[in-house]
């Protein structure tokens, strides 16, 4: 129990002043952002609730009367009822699946009368406050496989729901939990598999049309083939500490394929992919028969990642024409370069990419930019509002809101760090993980960097259920900070 003495510091003393200055600044030309994006020319009153700045003057306010409710309550709160908390997310979670209503093609919303709410904006922090609970556990082992599972559970949950109202932006953030559990202790390979695998897509993909030189082979399966047996060769060498092998594995899967290249090019023109399949399958059996005879159990592991990686190449084609809706296929065609399109799937990305250059250095000012003025640009004032900033701000507004948010999560990093307790440390780690994948996939998104996934820019995209969601997410980790310093019995 907390005592209350002298010595016991209060809330307000003990809050991170620093991180509430930032919030609070985002927030302003967050507001500043949703004017300049919705404001129409021959408009006479933006604070009007008829307007969307007017509106998200509502919502900042509700955000900061949320948050300040929330330091209120006792920081072992949100410990004490984390499972409850997950648990009513993921019931509204479910329930939204069957919503009726439908907006843009997703059934993520639970219309209310006026009222519009996106169950999946509140669970990202009851999945954090969950899995933190789960890793806090006494006894629990990242190391251990079954406790991995368990917390990989905690995350997959809330996504699966959420795809099944058909709103894989939202679904994918949860890919941001990875980053927290590397901290935690996960082993690099795992975050390294999850890389290689976007290298196999991205590559395999976009070249797969592309033939090598004059021997009928397509680059993409080549590259990818050949990718996997130098990480296999690389993974035997890092983790068996068989420098020989790896050696031997990297020295025979190069020679078979120059060989072959050198055949098919000046020999007997045919696909060298057939011979790169029979080497991954001599591959794959010397892992086995390592893994049997030595008993080490990393060549088994290495021996998945090899048929794991070749199985999802093979397959990603499959899920890309087949599984993915076609607005996805089409931006993912659009993002590798495959289809052009800039009057449909690639239309957004185009007109945020004319409305940021025409912005320049020092932007064309509060409320003078005409792309966004006369609407070229879709979802302005959600999904692609950072092209306001851009425009209106030009290159150093939109330098200046990207060093906020740089210092938003050095300052959560800092927070974390100094946690007595696993429980705050991790939650930290989850509201950092989530911040950075919003604002690293948003901006990418808005300068044709990264897909179009649809997920907005913290505290700036105009709308009430995701300045909640962040406003909850970063204040509950605000207390958890302020009760470090309390004496506990």
């Amino acid at each position: 129990m907390a005592q209350k003495a002298d010595r016991q510091p209060s809330v307000l003393r003990s809050l991170d002043w620093w991180t509430i200055g930032i919030y609070l600044a985002l927030l302003a030309f967050g507001w500043l952002s949703v004017c300049g994006a919705s404001y129409t020319y021959g408009d006479t009153d933006i604070l009007s609730l008829e307007t969307r700045s007017g509106m998200q003057i509502v919502w900042i306010g509700t955000s900061i009367c949320l948050g300040f409710v929330l330091l209120m309550l006792d920081d072992r709160f949100y410990d004490t009822f984390a499972y409850i908390i997950y648990g009513i997310l993921l019931l509204l979670l479910f329930a939204t699946i069957f919503n009726p209503h439908e907006i843009k093609g997703s059934r993520s919303w639970l219309v209310l009368g006026p009222l519009r709410v996106q169950p999946a904006e509140f669970a990202k922090f009851a999945t954090a406050l969950a899995v933190a609970k789960l890793m806090s556990t006494y006894g629990f082992n990242i190391h251990r496989w079954k406790d991995f599972a368990a917390a990989c559970a905690v995350v997959v949950l809330p996504m699966i729901f959420i795809i099944a109202q058909k709103e894989t932006g939202s679904a994918l953030v949860y890919i941001a939990f990875f980053l927290m559990f590397y901290r935690e202790g996960m082993t690099g390979s795992v975050l390294f598999t999850g890389v290689a695998m976007i290298v196999y897509f991205v590559v395999g993909i976009r070249y797969e049309d592309t033939l090598l030189l004059d021997t009928g082979t397509s680059v993409g399966k080549f590259a990818v083939l050949l990718l996997v047996q130098i990480f296999t060769s690389a993974m035997v060498y890092v983790f068996c500490k068989e420098k020989r092998q790896a050696l031997t594995i990297l020295g025979y899967s190069l020679g078979a394929t120059v060989l072959a290249f050198l055949f098919a090019e000046f020999v007997i023109p045919f696909d060298i992919v057939w011979v790169q399949l029979a080497v991954s399958a001599a591959l794959v059996g010397y892992l086995l028969y390592n893994a049997l005879n030595k008993r080490i159990k990393h060549y088994f592991y290495i021996l998945l990642f090899t048929v794991g990686s070749i199985t999802f190449f093979y397959s990603a084609d499959y899920v890309l024409n087949n599984i993915l809706e076609p607005h996805q296929r089409v931006r993912i065609n659009v993002l590798l370069g495959l289809d052009e399109d800039l009057s449909g799937a690639g239309y957004n990305v185009h007109q945020s990419e004319i409305a940021i250059g025409s912005g320049g250095l020092k932007g064309k000012g509060f409320l003078n930019g005409t792309q966004t003025k006369l609407k070229f640009v879709p979802e302005q004032d959600t999904d692609f509002i950072f092209c306001t900033v851009g425009e209106e701000e030009g290159f150093l507004g939109s330098a200046g809101v990207l060093l906020l948010f740089l210092a938003l999560i050095l300052r959560l990093i800092k927070m974390a760090e100094r946690q007595p307790f696993k429980f705050g440390r991790v939650y930290g780690y989850c509201v950092l993980s989530i911040f950075l994948f919003h604002v690293f996939i948003n901006v990418g998104m808005v300068l044709g960097l990264t897909p179009v996934i649809g997920i907005p820019l913290p505290f700036f995209s105009y709308g009430g259920s995701s300045l909640w969601g962040f406003t909850i997410l970063l204040f509950i980790f605000l207390r958890i900070d302020a009760g470090r310093n309390l004496i506990r019995t």
